[in-house]
């Protein structure tokens, strides 16, 4: 006799009440997102006024995970952006040209002599002036400041080329040092993108790699394009530098080692700075939005020790020198150092804006972008045209499932009405799933659920056909049902894991949307099977418990 002991009973009902439970939130969609907004918000500090009645339209006791919309279901911004790598030669070369100098200073005796030259914008060219005939001995010397290329790849290799033209030793980049400086400069801007898009608090974005310098950037619920462009589309390099002299000519040559750079609040005013910054951005650890002693927008910011030391000790030596803060090459403020400044932190003021100070303190707290970035591709899709996906999508699920009750119900008279029941249950747990994980549903994940919706009762007709075979044999009802899924358990375990397995590829190969189908139907594999296997078999036994019918149809 078939027989499903009281503990497997209570742990499916329990499974399917769980599940159920999780997707209810899906159900009141608004309802539930404008409550975590508020609750996030009043978490955050927030003290507007309706907050603490949008939170309370949600009861706190109940789930409140959502299924959260891909950009083509909510709407928002799609970007494509070329990282421009060849931005970091001329300042990773740059940065080199104050130990360069030490270097040959020390040896001024041998070399006598020399003079930074103007040159390509990636190379360093020194000329020695009284013995040219040196610069052999010069370029052996600079040569000794090499490293090794990080990377497997670039194993052995050095990171400069230091060559002789006549009396100009030359230094550039070597070709094993630009590939990986490409691999890392990407890999660094693909992560800083996406802190400051998590600082803003957007809902799953998709910030990927694409190529060997592109990254495609999607926000779900961003109104525009530009707006996305604003909060990525800033470098945020700050550098503090050494003010050598100020002027209002823009075509003053800015002399060897220098460069002309405009100030952001006086207009026509320039500033002489030199290049090698004696701290940057990325000896940032933090940066906040305030005031300053008259009331301004201001931004706070704290160096780590190593940017705190160099910092302080640079103050300690230039009193009453004037000190340049850059910020994308725009001089924000030049203020005179009145005394010396330990513990490594300031304040940035400027005509900021409340808005302005606390963008500049996100973009400086995120870091800052090792290059520029050209946008290739931008997007904006509308949230009408979201609703309209969702419609759509909404629609094929119901046609699909009214399609399949009717067939199971055709077919299999009250054991389709079992497996339809088990069908919505499935439906449910797979939307329970969903939410559980925090899954990003797009248009390809719709296909997927309608997809699962379809292959759901598979394994019930399987099932069905096995018992309408045993019931032949005039078994009986109770040992037909019995063998009917025992038989057809083999069948069903290895059409699903074939198709589990194509999920699994299509997750782990694919990207995006792909993924996104991939998900939808590996989860929908596991929730149909279970529903076949326990939730219909449980209603079968249950109703046989009930009724004890001597015949069966089927």
């Amino acid at each position: 006799m078939m027989q499903i002991d009281l503990w497997k009973r209570l742990v499916i009902w329990t499974v399917v009440a769980v599940g159920l439970l999780l997707a209810l939130p899906n159900g009141f969609y608004t309802r539930v997102e404008t409550s975590n907004d508020a609750r996030a918000a009043l978490e955050a500090g927030g003290v507007a006024e309706g907050l603490e009645e949008q939170a309370s339209r949600w009861p706190s006791f109940l789930p409140s995970g959502l299924v959260n919309l891909g950009l083509d279901l909510r709407g928002g911004a799609h970007l494509l952006a070329e990282v421009q790598v060849a931005d970091v030669y001329e300042s990773r070369i740059t940065a080199m040209w104050p130990e360069v100098l030490a270097l040959l200073r020390e040896e001024r005796g041998r070399i006598g002599t020399f003079r930074l030259q103007e040159g390509a914008p990636d190379e360093l060219r020194v000329r020695l002036n009284e013995r040219p005939e040196m610069a052999g001995e010069a370029a052996a010397l600079v040569r000794g400041l090499s490293r090794p290329v990080s990377g497997v790849a670039s194993a052995g290799s050095s990171d400069i080329d230091v060559s002789v033209e006549g009396a100009d030793v030359v230094i550039r980049l070597s070709d094993a040092e630009r590939a990986a400086m490409d691999q890392r400069t990407v890999a660094q801007a693909l992560e800083i993108i996406r802190r400051r898009i998590d600082e803003v608090g957007t809902r799953e974005p998709t910030i990927q790699r694409q190529g060997s310098d592109r990254i495609l950037i999607q926000v779900p619920g961003i109104g525009s394009a530009s707006e996305l462009k604003e909060i990525i589309g800033t470098t945020a390099q700050l550098t503090f530098q050494p003010v050598v002299t100020r002027t209002d000519n823009g075509d003053m040559p800015p002399g060897p080692g220098n460069e002309l750079l405009p100030s952001l609040d006086e207009q026509g005013v320039f500033y002489v700075l030199e290049q090698a910054p004696v701290v940057t951005g990325e000896e940032l650890v933090d940066a906040q939005p305030a005031f300053d002693q008259n009331g301004r927008p201001a931004v706070n910011f704290r160096f780590d020790p190593t940017g705190a030391r160099r910092f302080g000790n640079y103050t300690a030596e230039n009193i009453g020198n004037p000190f340049a803060i850059v910020l994308d090459n725009e001089v924000i403020s030049a203020p005179v150092i009145q005394s010396h400044i330990p513990g490594g932190s300031g304040i940035i003021t400027g005509n900021f804006t409340v808005e302005e100070s606390t963008q500049l303190a996100v973009l400086l707290r995120a870091g800052a972008l090792p290059a520029g970035l050209e946008f290739l591709e931008e997007r904006t899709i509308g949230p009408e045209l979201g609703a309209d996906s969702i419609a759509a999508g909404t629609t094929a699920c119901i046609v699909a499932g009214i399609a399949v009750l009717v067939f199971m119900f055709l077919s299999y008279g009250l054991f389709g009405v079992f497996a339809n029941v088990a069908l919505l249950v499935n439906v449910g747990l797979l939307f329970g799933l969903l939410s559980l994980i925090g899954a990003t549903l797009t248009l390809p994940g719709i296909a997927g659920i309608v997809l699962t919706i379809g292959m759901a009762v598979d394994a019930n007709v399987l099932v069905f056909e096995r018992i309408r075979e045993e019931l032949k044999t005039a078994r009986g009802p109770a040992r037909a049902i019995e063998l009917g899924y025992e038989k057809a358990m083999s069948a069903i375990v290895d059409a699903n894991i074939t198709t589990f397995i194509t999920a699994l590829i299509l997750y782990v190969m694919g990207s995006g949307p792909v993924r996104g189908f991939a998900i939808t139907l590996g989860l929908g594999i596991m929730t149909s099977v279970f529903t076949a296997f326990f939730v219909t078999r449980l209603l079968v036994v249950l109703w046989f418990e009930r009724r004890r019918p001597k015949t069966l149809e089927v």
